[in-house]
């Protein structure tokens, strides 16, 4: 148990607590962004949510698909699709001991590609842009998930 509490107040720890932080709030901002979208647009999921507009035909007229707000929303979706795994295996990474150097790289790669990536679908970049920077992502949790299984492997 003593182990555990070292390794929470070591400088690994706090780095993937700082990174882990970022890339939640940035996956958190994207609510956000989807809401500017379909305001500025004047698009909605939900005819409940056009309660502002007078007649009934222009509250279904605006209850509708726009493909700018579902691109926000599908990168919104591969956020929650790869940070949530980040932030579960970037834990157990960080308390298998790593060198701090080692995992700063990790942490930071990772961070890195989520923000790019968003920038690369939210501007809808040619593609490799977005693919690389979604498998650069994913190769670094692969990564840390690899030390964890290789570490701490309890068959």
């Amino acid at each position: 148990m003593a182990e555990v509490v070292h390794m929470i107040d070591s400088e690994v720890f706090l780095a993937f607590s700082t990174y882990a932080t970022i890339v939640v709030l940035k996956m958190m901002l994207m609510s956000f962004m989807t809401s500017y979208f379909r305001l500025t647009k004047q698009v909605f999921s939900n005819l409940e949510d056009t309660t502002l507009v007078k007649t009934t035909e222009d509250r279904k007229r605006l209850v509708r698909v726009d493909p700018d707000v579902e691109r926000v929303r599908r990168c919104h979706l591969n956020d929650l699709e790869n940070i949530v795994p980040f932030v579960v295996i970037g834990l157990l990474y960080a308390l298998t001991g790593p060198d701090l150097s080692t995992a700063l790289l990790h942490f930071r790669v990772f961070v890195g590609s989520r923000f790019v990536h968003t920038v690369a679908y939210v501007m809808a970049l040619p593609q490799p842009t977005r693919g690389l920077t979604f498998g650069v992502g994913l190769f670094t949790t692969f990564s840390m998930a690899y030390r964890v299984l290789t570490t701490a492997l309890f068959l």
